[in-house]
């Protein structure tokens, strides 16, 4: 089991939210973060350049067991970034789970997933 955890841009949500949901993955964990990359966003506010430290983003926290890893990957890249991912597309993380029960029926592991 891993947790895939994806950090991309609020405006790629719904396209990447939509090519999941068509992979047949579908139960994701979405919430809006802060943060700060590569990417350098300057703004002008009343003539003067600004470079905020933290910049808006979506965190997506995806729970699959091992075969569907590369699939799930694969779909966010291809939705997030497109044909010619820009910097600040976004970072995907993959981690061991330890363990998973879901609190209804108490099933562990595989099965709770």
């Amino acid at each position: 089991m891993k947790l895939i955890t994806a950090i991309i841009r609020e405006e790629m949500l719904d396209q990447v939210r939509e090519a999941l949901i068509a992979a047949k993955i579908e139960r994701i964990t979405v919430c809006r973060v802060s943060g700060h990359g590569n990417q350098k966003t300057e703004r002008v506010y009343r003539g003067t350049k600004v470079i905020p430290n933290l910049i808006p983003k979506v965190r997506m926290d995806i729970a699959v067991n091992d075969p569907l890893v590369e699939i799930t990957c694969d779909t966010i890249i291809d939705a997030a970034g497109g044909e010619n991912p820009e910097i600040g597309a976004g970072k995907i993380f993959i981690t061991n789970l330890e363990g998973c029960i879901r609190i209804r029926t108490r099933e562990q592991g595989e099965q709770a997933m």
